[in-house]
């Protein structure tokens, strides 16, 4: 059983969607089930909108009374479903979330909450233009929830959101264990940064934001440019005599923004595992901000990170993985790369490089080009040989049910 939470503007309806059609369960949008009818009684029973602030104290409670009845009628026929509201108050505990726990029962309830900056979600519910978002009380920033949860950023697309939420709950993909990169010999691992190691996708987008935002640009210009360096797109965004300062601009907003970040799972374990002499970060991002996302996601930064600031050729050029063999004096065709971004992958395979596709920020298809996808890093492990480094799997439990 889970339920999606967060204000409205944050993007759960979506999501439910799409948690409800991955895990094959009915989905209970709380709006669905009682909106309708609210709006025809508006002009009859509600003189002014029913989500005017002076009928919230009657219709709150009838409309998680309805959406209660309704799971709790599906937990005993179906076993389970998604259920999308905004569950403020079940979010703080006490009455209203034993009361939600009482209707699921005896299925056990995994909150998912969707976060994001008031600001963000202000600019959603414009766009989209619901006649009844003009209704709705501002109620400040939303608090962190006081009940077990999982956390999702809300800047997230869609499927980055459901690619965290299905991880979490053991929904796993996948390894082919049939291909060729179990059986080679690597003298060394190349780590990308973003996505790889670090969890930092939400950072990136968020920075990318702000920056569009004080340079008055289109909303939302990074998308394509993930795994790429800043400099050709900001020299496409802003005139020539701009970009100097466009680039500090940028890098100084990355560097800070990085309270969120979380290692992706196993990163830490699986890199920490290889000498120094047989790892290096490779990133697209400036040494200041790698370095901040390392040590946000609690990852000591290896003797050999090579950045934007040490290649002339970023990716999808060769040259950063080129450099980053080198610079640890082996070949790149000894290499074994670790990436999550289109660019990266064909950077890597340009260079002659074994390719791991890290899921999570873009869809399987995107990286295809890689020899082999996981979810994970805690998928994985690297045993030490005779011959070099050897690919392994490491077992996992099975698949959670919905």
């Amino acid at each position: 059983m889970i339920a999606v939470s967060g204000v409205a503007g944050s993007g759960k309806t979506t999501l439910g969607r799409a948690l409800a059609k991955e895990l094959r369960l009915p989905l209970l949008d709380l709006d669905t089930l009682t909106v309708p009818l609210l709006d025809q009684l508006h002009g009859t029973l509600f003189g002014d909108h029913w989500l005017a602030p002076a009928h919230a104290p009657a219709v709150r409670p009838a409309r998680y009374s309805v959406l209660r009845a309704t799971a709790s009628e599906v937990v005993a026929t179906a076993g389970g479903a998604v259920l999308v509201a905004p569950f403020t108050a079940e979010l703080t505990g006490g009455r209203a979330w034993t009361d939600l726990l009482d209707a699921v029962a005896p299925a056990e309830l995994r909150m998912v909450n969707l976060r994001g900056s008031a600001k963000l979600f202000a600019r959603r519910r414009a766009e989209r233009s619901e006649p009844r978002d003009q209704h709705r009380a501002d109620t400040g920033p939303a608090a962190s929830p006081a009940v077990p949860h999982l956390s999702i950023n809300a800047r997230l697309t869609p499927g980055q959101q459901r690619f965290r939420v299905l991880r979490a709950l053991g929904r796993r993909t996948p390894l082919d264990l049939d291909s060729p990169v179990f059986a080679r010999s690597f003298d060394a691992v190349l780590f990308d940064l973003d996505g790889v190691l670090a969890d930092s996708t939400a950072s990136v987008l968020r920075s990318w934001d702000q920056f569009a935002d004080e340079m008055s640009l289109p909303a939302a210009v990074v998308e394509s440019n993930h795994g790429r360096p800043a400099r050709p797109l900001v020299q496409r965004l802003l005139p020539a005599d701009q970009v100097d300062d466009g680039l500090r601009r940028i890098e100084d907003i990355e560097a800070a923004d990085v309270l969120s970040i979380e290692p992706v799972p196993g990163a830490g374990d699986f890199i920490s595992r290889l000498p120094d002499g047989r790892r290096a970060v490779v990133t697209s991002g400036t040494r200041r901000i790698a370095t901040a996302r390392l040590a946000a996601a609690g990852i000591a930064a290896p003797p050999v990170l090579v950045s934007a600031d040490d290649v002339r050729c970023g990716k999808p050029d060769p040259e950063p993985y080129v450099s980053a063999a080198a610079r640890l004096g082996v070949a790149p065709a000894r290499c074994l790369v670790v990436e999550d971004a289109p660019a990266g992958v064909e950077a890597a395979r340009a260079a002659g490089c074994g390719v791991i596709g890290v899921l999570g920020t873009v869809e399987p298809s995107d990286l295809s080009g890689a020899d082999l996808l996981v979810d994970g890093l805690d998928r994985l492990r690297v045993d030490h040989t005779p011959a070099g480094l050897r690919l392994a799997a490491v077992d996992q439990p099975a698949a959670a049910g919905g």
